[in-house]
C-alpha cells in the first residue's frame, strides 16, 4: 500500500470522526440546554450512557438489570423519609415507627412501600441472576462482572436483614435474635461475630444502632461502590446478547439502547411501581406489638426470603451445626465464585450445558420445597398453629389500637410538682403496693404496664370503674381490685390522672 493510499485512508478516517461528533452534537444548541452543555457536556455523557450496542436488538428479557436501578433509587427516597422520623434505641424505635404508621400522612403507605420494595429486590434480584446464569452471560472475559453481581446480591441480603430489626417490634425482635445465634455457630469466631452484631452478649440499645448504621450508611456506600464498578464492567464488556450470540466474539447485528430498550426498561419500572404502589395502598405492611425480651411463648417467623434457610437449619442441630451453616453454602458460594473460570466454552445454551443448568435447578427448588415445607409444618402443628394465630392477633389487636404518644418516665415526673392531692394519692398508691408491679412513679416495669397517660385511655369515671372491677385482661396480669375508701379513691385518681 502505498504512502497516499495510507494518507488518504487517515484522512477520511478523521473526517468521519468529526461527522461522528458532530451528529453527536448537533447543531448549535442555544437557551438553557446550550448553556448547561458547554459547562456540564451532558450532551455527551448522554451519548455514552444510551448509544449502548445491543447485539441481537433490544429484548425484554434485559430489563431486570434497569428494573433493579429503579427499585434501589425507590428505596433509597423512601428510606431518607423514613430515616426523618426513626430513633434507634430499644426504648423509642417501635414508638416511632408506631408514629410513622398511625400519625404520620401517607406514614402506612411510604413504610409499606420500603418493605415491598425489599422483597421487590430480592426477587428481581435472583431472577437476574438465574438469567445470567442460564443464559451463560457470565462467559466471554466476564469474570470480574459476575463476581462483582454476587457481592451486590450478598449486600441486597445484607440489607434485608439489618433493615427487619428496626422496628423493634415482637416479630424483628426475636427472628433477629435466630439470625445472630446462627452466626454464633461459625467455628472459631462465631462468638465474637454475634457479639460484633449484637453490640454484647444481648440485645438492646447498642444492637439497634449498630443495625441501624449498617442499614443506613455502611452497606448502601457498598453497594452503591459494587453498583458503580458493575455498570463499568459491563459497559467495559458489552452486552453478552442473546443465547445463540458468542460472547467472546459477537457476530449479531447490534442496536442502540436508545429508544427501544430504553422503552422496555421504562414500561417494567411502571409495571414495578404500580405494583409496589397498589399493594402499599390495599395492604399495608403490619407492625406487632413492641419487642418483649422475656416473653418465652413467641415464635419467631422470619420474612419469606428467609424461610428456606430457616427450614434448612432445622436439620442440623448440635455439632452438625457447622455442615448446614457453614461447610455446605461455602461450598455452593465458592463455586458460583469460580463458575466463569470452570466453565471457559463458548456454549451459551442451557439445553446444551446440562449440568450446569441441572445444578442451578435443583438448587433453586430445594429453596423453594424448603419454604413450603416450613409454612406446611406449621400449620400441620396445631400447638404452633395455635401460638402463630394469637400473635397474628395481637398485631392486628395493636394495629387496630389508637397512637398512644410516648412520654417521660420518672424523671419528668419528679421534675412536674404534685396537688395536694395526688400526693397523697402517690402516698395511698405506694400503701397498696401498686409500685410493685407499676414501678415507683408508675413507669412501668416486667410486672406491670406503664400508667403514665392512663388519663388517655380511660375518663375520671371510667377510671374509678377499672380500679374497683379490673377487667379480664387486667385480672389475668395478676391485677386486684384496689379497695379504698371514695375519699382515698379521689386522692389515687387524682396522682393517676397527673401522670402525663
Amino acid at each position: 500500500m502505498s504512502q497516499n493510499t495510507i494518507t488518504e485512508l487517515v484522512e477520511t478516517q478523521v473526517q468521519t470522526n468529526g461527522k461522528s461528533r458532530k451528529a453527536m452534537n448537533g447543531a448549535k444548541v442555544n437557551g438553557f440546554i446550550g448553556w448547561l452543555d458547554k459547562r456540564t457536556g451532558i450532551r455527551a455523557l448522554s451519548h455514552e450512557a444510551l448509544d449502548e450496542p445491543i447485539p441481537g436488538g433490544a429484548r425484554w428479557a434485559y430489563v431486570f438489570g434497569s428494573g433493579l436501578l429503579y427499585i434501589l433509587l425507590s428505596q433509597i427516597i423512601t428510606g431518607v423519609f423514613l430515616a426523618m422520623y426513626y430513633v434507634a434505641s430499644a426504648d423509642h424505635a417501635h414508638t416511632t415507627i408506631e408514629y410513622i404508621t398511625k400519625q404520620v400522612t401517607a406514614g402506612a403507605f411510604l413504610r409499606s412501600l420500603h418493605s415491598y420494595g425489599s422483597s421487590a429486590m430480592v426477587v428481581t434480584l435472583l431472577v437476574h441472576l438465574g438469567q445470567t446464569y442460564f443464559f451463560g452471560s457470565y462467559k466471554g472475559r466476564r469474570e470480574i462482572l459476575w463476581m462483582s453481581g454476587l457481592i451486590l446480591f450478598a449486600m441486597v441480603i445484607g440489607m434485608a436483614f439489618t433493615g427487619y430489626l428496626l422496628p423493634w417490634d415482637q416479630k424483628a425482635y426475636f427472628a433477629t435474635a435466630v439470625g445472630t445465634n446462627i452466626a454464633g455457630e461459625v467455628p472459631f469466631i462465631g462468638d465474637w461475630i454475634k457479639s460484633l452484631m449484637r453490640g454484647g452478649t444481648e440485645m438492646g440499645t447498642l444492637t439497634l444502632s449498630r443495625f441501624f448504621v449498617a442499614h443506613v450508611f455502611l452497606i448502601p456506600a457498598c453497594i452503591f461502590a459494587f453498583v458503580g464498578m458493575h455498570i463499568y464492567l459491563f459497559r467495559k464488556a458489552g452486552s453478552a446478547g442473546p443465547i445463540s450470540e458468542d460472547s467472546f466474539e459477537p457476530k449479531q447485528k447490534t442496536e442502540q439502547f436508545f429508544p427501544r430498550q430504553v422503552i422496555m426498561d421504562l414500561v417494567f419500572a411502571t409495571i414495578i411501581m404500580a405494583t409496589l404502589g397498589l399493594l402499599s395502598y390495599f395492604s399495608p405492611v403490619d407492625l406487632g406489638p413492641k419487642a418483649n425480651p422475656s416473653d418465652t411463648q413467641f415464635l419467631p417467623r422470619p420474612e419469606w426470603y428467609y424461610l428456606p434457610i430457616f427450614q434448612w437449619l432445622k436439620y442440623w442441630q448440635g455439632e452438625t451445626a457447622v455442615i448446614g451453616i457453614v461447610v455446605i453454602p461455602g461450598i455452593i458460594a465458592a463455586l458460583l465464585v469460580v463458575l466463569p473460570f470452570m466453565d471457559r466454552r463458548r456454549e451459551r445454551r442451557p439445553w446444551k450445558r446440562p449440568v450446569a443448568s441441572f445444578s442451578f435447578a435443583i438448587i433453586f427448588l430445594g429453596l423453594v420445597f424448603l419454604g413450603w415445607q416450613s409454612g406446611d409444618q406449621d400449620k400441620s402443628d396445631p400447638a404452633v398453629a395455635k401460638q402463630l394465630a394469637k400473635q397474628a392477633g395481637e398485631t392486628e389487636k395493636f394495629m387496630s389500637a389508637a397512637f398512644q404518644p410516648e412520654v417521660m418516665g420518672s424523671p419528668a415526673l419528679t421534675a412536674a410538682p404534685l396537688s395536694p392531692e395526688a400526693t397523697k394519692g402517690k402516698k395511698i398508691f405506694a400503701d397498696n403496693s401498686c409500685d410493685g408491679c407499676h414501678g415507683e412513679s408508675a413507669q412501668g416495669t416486667e410486672n406491670g404496664p406503664k400508667l403514665i397517660g392512663v388519663s388517655l385511655k380511660f375518663d375520671h369515671n371510667e377510671l374509678i370503674k377499672v380500679l374497683r372491677n379490673p377487667t379480664q385482661k387486667m385480672r389475668d396480669g395478676n391485677m386486684d381490685p384496689v379497695e379504698v375508701s371514695d375519699e382515698e379513691m379521689t386522692y389515687l385518681t387524682a396522682f393517676l390522672e397527673s401522670l402525663k
